[in-house]
């Protein structure tokens, strides 16, 4: 029979595996360009937008304000999770502990600086994130992966808002679907596309939106 300690270092490995296995750019990533367009299905709106080193982001020829800052927030949402940092760097000051396992996989729950947090894991790949975050409880499900031979995207995955008391929720669940190829041969891989349905939600209707990138090259590259 294992001790807790045995215990407790066999769940960490699992889930530092996983996390190591997300997929994350090179330290020499020197951002990227390309058009842009952001269609609700009704109308069709189209821009170009430059990512920086930096990660941040400038989308032009999209006078709406709104879409503008959609687009935005799409490719600096992707691009902050490009960012390599160590499991130590992250997970450093937590304690990681067993709970059940079920379809979705190994429940992993969280003590020390982000107790009351939990992960799912299966496969080597975080099917689960409960996580509080900026005073909200998020919730995301991973469904499928894109394998891109050194870790993986989530491709399609669902998102939840929740109160962290009552655990109600805020608003719709987010359906998304994306899909993600390498910007040149052997180069970082980046969004092509990506489709967002809201659930309709109080005084809120059902949406979907869907984000388009093409065109795409390296800020480096002629």
């Amino acid at each position: 029979m294992k001790s807790n300690e045995e215990k407790v270092a066999q769940c960490t490995q699992l889930f530092k595996a996983a996390y190591e296995n997300r997929y994350t750019w090179d330290s020499d990533f020197i951002g990227y360009q390309g058009n842009c367009s952001w269609t609700d299905g009704e109308k069709k709106i189209k821009g170009i937008f430059t990512l920086g080193q930096d990660l941040k982001t400038t989308v032009n020829e999209i006078d709406d304000e709104k879409i503008k800052k959609a687009v935005s927030s799409q490719l600096w949402e992707v691009a902050i999770h490009r960012v390599r940092r160590s499991f130590e760097q992250t997970h450093g000051k937590n304690i990681f502990t067993f709970g059940d396992t079920n379809e979705i996989g190994s429940e992993i729950l969280v003590g020390g600086k982000n107790e009351g947090d939990k992960y799912r894991v299966k496969n080597n790949v975080v099917t689960m994130v409960y996580r509080h975050i900026h005073g909200n409880l998020i919730i995301i499900h991973t469904k499928d992966v894109t394998h891109t031979g050194n870790g993986y995207l989530s491709k399609s995955y669902s998102s939840q808002y929740l109160d962290p008391i009552s655990k109600k929720a805020l608003k719709g669940k987010s359906f998304y679907e994306d899909e993600f190829i390498p910007l040149f041969k052997g180069g970082p891989w980046v969004l092509a596309s990506r489709s967002i349905q809201q659930e309709s939600f109080e005084d809120s209707i059902l949406s979907k939106q869907i984000f388009s990138f093409s065109e795409l090259k390296s800020l480096g590259s002629n």
